[in-house]
């Protein structure tokens, strides 16, 4: 977040902060160009949350060190993330840990409703990524309307239905 200074377009510098006094905090911005203040005063329920979320108020002292935010994310990862990982990779027969999720490499599963020969042509001009989830929202929509196969124009209003 950045505040700008209305007057000079530029972006405020952090001026000082004072507290937490009784659970409120002052932020204070001032502007390099002209010299305008702002500040920023923070309720105590605002600035629990903000410790309660680590956040260090005042800005850093030395620039980020490279791929710093990955490095923390990763030094308090789970030790259990990657459980059943080689199982997913041995039944899906690829070796992404996620292609389990994505349906790679599973036997498709019998459609629930039949297809037209030109709708599953339209549906294989969609990219392949977004396909099975296209195919169950169109699916799910024809028999939400009681179509018994999914035509062209099945697919056309499903589109329509759902604001693309």
């Amino acid at each position: 977040m950045k505040f700008l200074c209305l007057d000079c377009d530029a972006p405020m510098k952090l001026h000082g902060t004072e507290g937490p006094h009784e659970g409120s905090l002052t932020v204070t911005f001032r502007c390099p160009e002209c010299g305008f203040r702002v500040a920023m005063l923070t309720n105590p329920f605002e600035t629990q949350m903000v410790k309660s979320l680590g956040v260090a108020i005042g800005g850093r002292t030395a620039a980020p060190a490279p791929f710093e935010h990955l490095r923390q994310s990763m030094a308090g990862a789970r030790a259990d993330a990657f459980e059943g990982a080689a199982e997913a990779e041995s039944a899906s027969g690829a070796g992404c840990p996620f292609a389990r999720m994505l349906g790679a490499g599973e036997a498709a599963a019998p459609p629930a409703i039949a297809w037209t020969p030109e709708a599953e042509a339209r549906m294989e001009r969609v990219p392949s990524f977004i396909r099975p989830m296209a195919r169950k929202a169109i699916e799910r929509y024809a028999e939400g309307k009681g179509y018994p196969s999914v035509t062209e124009a099945v697919m056309d209003e499903a589109r329509g239905a759902f604001g693309m």
